[in-house]
């Protein structure tokens, strides 16, 4: 991973948004404001309040490399001054700088998929909970992108703003059914990647005419009617064992849907089987995509996960983002992204042999520590 100085490349993030303050009421520089927010949620922090007493609490280490010379900020200072930020622009900034903390993306399987931070909805105002589309690379475990929408049936409008951003050249992109679009089809290949997106019920049409052809298979055996196929299997302790099963259809020519759908090389197949003392569960599920290699297919497939297990599930248990109750104007998007900056600087430090919540309790600990993850060394 190229290590590029994180602390200054976190300086030019800041420079490059605009400070929706006046003049005359700047008391503190909006890169000071950012830096000892991100530092703050780096540790733990999970409200404005939490970000002014760590402040106080580290206010020798920041004035090492900040202008603190109107002391540390207000909780209200910092909670007016995310509430007014533009998030697209904030976005589109953070996409620019964390380029430079992560290997090229080319050959990278990029997962997309939605997370609702479920206490940011207003009763009182009427104001739905936001749901955040993240782009993650599975290679470098680092969020790439991300955009907010209002409500999880808005994901589609979500996704080609993500797209439009990201560089796809030779990449996999991978979505779940609500991500399977034919626009979200072309707008890859367009860009010179690949996709691999779960089919369902939203692609009812297309769907039940896959279904109807691997209904064909003579005894349920797949292999009779795909073209290559992958297995794999995993013995666990307890008597149970996990079974996956990899086929590609690359002869489409019966399917009428197929030709809607842009440079669509193979229809694939995952089924899963699970053993749990001599029971056994099968489950089937169905992707379109451009791919035409079982094992890239394969692969695509098991890292889309990667997203749940090590973004989303991360920070609810790390971040709390559940729980999370700022909510006012811009600030919910912008604290969200102030989560994805913590992750991956946590996750691009590798000396530390502890899971996220531990370094982030040592950056609380440790000022030194807390400086390495900032420095990216």
């Amino acid at each position: 991973m190229a290590r590029h100085s994180t602390l200054s490349n976190l300086s030019e993030l800041c420079t490059s948004i605009t400070d929706p303050r006046i003049n005359r009421r700047k008391l503190h520089s909006l890169e000071s404001i950012i830096t000892i927010s991100v530092c703050a949620v780096i540790c733990g922090a999970e409200s404005w309040n939490d970000i002014e007493d760590f402040g106080i609490l580290k206010k020798e280490f920041f004035e090492s490399f900040l202008d603190l010379s109107n002391g540390i900020p207000s909780h209200d200072t910092f909670a007016r001054v995310f509430s007014r930020i533009d998030p697209e622009e904030f976005s589109n900034a953070f996409y620019e700088w964390q380029k430079s903390l992560h290997d090229n993306v080319s050959g990278d399987i990029i997962a997309i998929d939605g997370k609702t931070l479920r206490s940011s909805f207003d009763k009182a105002s009427g104001k739905l909970p936001i749901h955040m589309v993240s782009a993650w690379s599975t290679r470098n475990k680092v969020v790439l992108s991300q955009t907010k929408v209002s409500e999880k049936s808005n994901e589609i409008k979500a996704v080609p703003k993500l797209l439009q951003i990201l560089d796809l050249k030779d990449c996999i992109v991978t979505m779940d059914a609500m991500g399977c679009q034919k626009d979200h089809a072309k707008a890859i290949r367009d860009k010179e990647g690949d996709y691999v997106l779960a089919l369902k019920g939203n692609q009812s049409g297309f769907h039940q005419e896959v279904i109807d052809f691997c209904n064909d298979a003579v005894n349920g055996d797949l292999s009779d009617i795909t073209d290559s196929s992958l297995i794999e299997k995993k013995d666990f302790s307890h008597g149970r064992i996990e079974a996956r099963e990899y086929y590609l259809i690359k002869d489409l020519s019966w399917s009428i849907k197929a030709k809607e759908w842009k440079d669509i090389k193979s229809i694939g197949i995952v089924r899963a089987k699970r053993t749990v003392d001599s029971v056994t569960s099968e489950e089937i599920r169905y992707y379109c995509t451009s791919v035409s290699d079982v094992r890239k297919f394969a692969r695509a497939v098991r890292n889309h996960w990667g997203i749940e297990n090590s973004l989303h599930w991360v920070l609810d248990v790390a971040f709390n983002e559940d729980k999370c109750r700022i909510r006012k104007d811009n600030a919910a998007e912008n604290f969200a992204l102030l989560r994805h900056i913590a992750i991956n600087l946590l996750k691009q430090e590798t000396t530390k042999k502890r899971g996220i919540r531990g370094k982030m309790k040592n950056c609380g600990w440790d000022t030194n520590y807390m400086m390495k993850v900032l420095l990216g060394i």
